[in-house]
């Protein structure tokens, strides 16, 4: 019965892991063994991340609209309660745009509240 050598699998399986860890540092780039963990972490990361990114940018958010309506002489809590009476249905995302690029739109959001 012949063998089975596995030079190129091995070959394609190295160059692949070694090509993902390119920039990292210390043996993590170079060293085969440490370059999976490298690779496994980083994952878990970056998987775990993307859900916590969209905590952080909500919070951007609250801070910019907070901001934006602390100049017309209101607080952020009351500022969502008053647009929640009113029926105005913008999210925190406009609103944080509005307040940072649109301030004239931002404040006619606001008169319409007062």
């Amino acid at each position: 019965m012949s063998r089975v050598k596995r030079g190129l699998s091995h070959l394609k399986r190295r160059r692949r892991i070694m090509k993902r860890v390119k920039g990292y540092e210390a043996g993590r780039k170079n060293l085969l063994k440490l370059a999976k963990t490298a690779i496994l972490k980083a994952g878990a990361h970056a998987y775990r991340d993307r859900r916590v990114k969209k905590r952080t940018m909500r919070g951007l958010w609250n801070i910019r609209v907070n901001a934006a309506i602390r100049e017309h002489g209101m607080s952020y809590s009351q500022f969502i309660h008053a647009l929640k009476n009113k029926n105005i249905l913008l999210n925190r995302k406009m609103l944080s745009t509005l307040g940072d690029k649109y301030p004239e739109v931002f404040k006619a959001i606001v008169q319409s509240v007062k």
